[in-house]
């Protein structure tokens, strides 16, 4: 999901690479969530983080959808995102103690804030985003060691392979007139890249890429 800002709006006007030190350390967050209430539909969860959630809840993403997750569209493309329940909007993820209950394989929004993700020229950096975390006096981190992914540059592939093939399949949905197409698009997207399981035996991105080269062969001619 693309925002229309001005990045001196929200950022302290660098850009950074996962070797860079930033000011992003919460220091374990000390129990504020605040993060983790009132986001909405606005956590939206890539292949990885649904691969990551089956595989480590032992549920299908159809299991996923009674409760925890929920569909929305985003910029005309049917995508699941963390669903908000309760008074307080809260994280169905979110336990009594306000702690996050997937913190080993929570979804890479998660993970990066408060970073965020700048993208240009089929690539990306990152930011950070000054206003959103409640937290005071942030402490320097590296950019990868806040992530805490394995296999930094497979993941970090893998982020502009799925954010450049959304641009051009959006792309393509508002240059199509046609509602059966744009429906189609987002119901292959679904079934092929969320539904659909992944084996776990095997390479996640292995898998992603397969699958993305026949979506691509499909819908980007």
């Amino acid at each position: 999901m693309e925002r229309n800002v001005r990045m001196e709006d929200i950022s302290d006007g660098k850009l950074y690479s996962n070797n860079d030190m930033v000011k992003a350390d919460t220091g374990n967050c000390q129990g504020c969530s605040a993060c983790c209430r009132g986001m909405g539909n606005s956590i939206i969860l890539d292949p990885l983080d649904i691969y990551q959630l089956t595989t480590n809840l032992h549920k299908t993403t159809e299991e996923l959808l009674n409760g925890y997750i929920d569909l929305n569209v985003v910029d005309g493309i049917i995508l699941p995102n963390l669903k908000m329940a309760g008074q307080t909007e809260a994280c169905s993820f979110l336990n009594e103690e306000g702690r996050c209950g997937i913190h080993k394989f929570r979804p890479g929004i998660c993970r990066l804030f408060p970073l965020g993700r700048f993208y240009e020229n089929n690539t990306f950096q990152y930011f950070l985003q000054i206003h959103e975390c409640k937290k005071q006096n942030l402490s320097k981190v590296k950019v990868k060691k806040w992530l805490d992914i394995p296999n930094i540059k497979e993941y970090e592939n893998f982020i502009k392979q799925w954010h450049y093939f959304q641009k051009d399949l959006q792309q393509k949905i508002r240059q199509s007139t046609e509602e059966d197409y744009i429906k189609k698009v987002s119901m292959y997207i679904l079934q092929t890249f969320y539904l659909k399981p992944y084996r776990q035996e095997e390479s996640f991105y292995n898998q992603f890429e397969e699958r993305l080269k026949e979506a691509k062969q499909i819908f980007l001619k």
